[in-house]
């Protein structure tokens, strides 16, 4: 199953950035209600499995690992410039230039970290399906974006469409690479599990800031997004039965 589910997040990422190249009516604007929906399930995962995990594994020490990382992932973001929680950076008359290579360098650091909880066993059979759903559907418009910010800088789709392929793959073969070196050696399983805490912190870092900015310029939530947010909730919860 390992396989079947990092190809289907392989497929899911290639699709969700190659929307930008073939559909010119494509902007930011069109996935805030992703962005929103993609951000409460990966914080109901977050907290509904990846921190229980965590405290069964390593105990209470998980609340200082999710501490860390999340203000890891608010370093990070001064690489990525927010693109990985909606912002475009598109230069216009509101988006001031950004060069996309360190805003690559940071996505190809978050990709990874996002891959390595994806490669180990977890207690109840219901978290990993969950876990690949939820990061799959964060990745599809963290993948519009980066693409989107890369052709419009480069404005060269045959280069484009190969970074989009390097960058769908890395999660992938992080999960693998935990996932068979975990087997293997029992330090790396033991390494990865402390580091689950430090990934559930940026995301935590992520969904929250994907509710905070996804509404309007004072933080209001339209009837819509409050919607596709409680949907996300709604998946997060039926999640629990899966593992059951």
């Amino acid at each position: 199953m390992i396989f079947l589910y990092n190809a289907i997040l392989f497929l899911l990422t290639i699709i969700g950035g190659s929307l930008p190249l073939w559909n010119k009516e494509w902007s930011e604007k069109r996935m805030k209600y992703l962005l929103a929906f993609s951000g409460a399930f990966l914080l109901s995962i977050t907290f509904l499995h990846l921190i229980p995990e965590s405290i069964e594994h390593i105990g209470p020490v998980s609340g200082m690992l999710l501490l860390f990382g999340f203000f890891i992932q608010q370093f990070v973001q001064k690489f990525t410039h927010g693109v990985e929680h909606g912002h475009a950076h598109i230069e216009n008359e509101t988006h001031h230039h950004v060069s996309v290579w360190p805003v690559l360098l940071g996505l190809s650091l978050h990709a990874f970290g996002e891959g390595l909880p994806l490669g180990i066993s977890y207690s109840e059979s219901g978290v990993l399906p969950s876990l690949f759903l939820a990061i799959a559907l964060h990745k599809m418009p963290e993948a519009m974006l980066i693409i989107s910010l890369f052709y419009h800088q480069s404005k060269k789709k045959r280069s484009t469409l190969l970074v989009l392929i390097l960058f769908s793959l890395i999660t992938p073969l992080s999960s693998l690479s935990a996932y068979y070196l975990g087997h293997e050696f029992m330090i790396v399983s033991q390494i990865i599990h402390w580091l689950i805490p430090v990934i559930a912190g940026a995301f935590i870092h992520i969904s929250t800031t994907i509710f905070f900015e996804s509404g309007t310029k004072v933080h209001e939530m339209t009837f819509k997004k409050w919607m596709v947010v409680l949907l996300g909730i709604g998946l997060g919860l039926l999640s629990l039965l899966a593992g059951h």
